[in-house]
């Protein structure tokens, strides 16, 4: 599971999802790629499913490209408190994506198994998703 070696701080604000991604939205190492259509919180266990599923698919050869890394540690309350005495404690990973980010890149590959692999990455994650290719392949 990806999650970061150190932090500053264990608790971060929730922040918002508001916009479109600026940065990270074109594809910049492989041939072919999947975008995000919609915000999400991705946690690390759904990038973790949609890489499994692709490596799975690619079997050998080719290079695969993870794009978002889950930063934001996500904190919860234990069930059955009641409000108030603060925020609970970093329960898990997250990363932030937003409308037009590249989540995975493929390439080394034959066009029809990438595109397959991309399309069982993205059954694999919480939001809708497209398939971009780099434009003369």
């Amino acid at each position: 599971m990806l999650q970061p070696r150190k932090v500053k701080f264990r608790k971060m604000h929730r922040g918002r999802r508001k916009g479109k991604a600026q940065r990270g939205n074109s594809l910049a190492f492989g041939d072919l790629g999947i975008q995000a259509l919609e915000p999400v919180w991705m946690s690390a266990q759904q990038i973790e499913a949609a890489r499994r599923a692709m490596t799975r698919h690619v079997s050998r050869g080719g290079q695969i490209w993870i794009r978002v890394f889950p930063d934001k540690s996500i904190t919860k309350r234990p069930v059955d408190t009641r409000m108030g005495k603060g925020k609970g404690n970093p329960e898990g990973w997250a990363a932030v994506v937003k409308p037009g980010r590249m989540l995975f890149e493929i390439a080394g590959i034959e066009e029809g198994i990438a595109r397959e692999a991309l399309r069982l990455a993205g059954s694999k994650l919480p939001i809708k998703t497209q398939i971009v290719a780099r434009e003369g392949l």
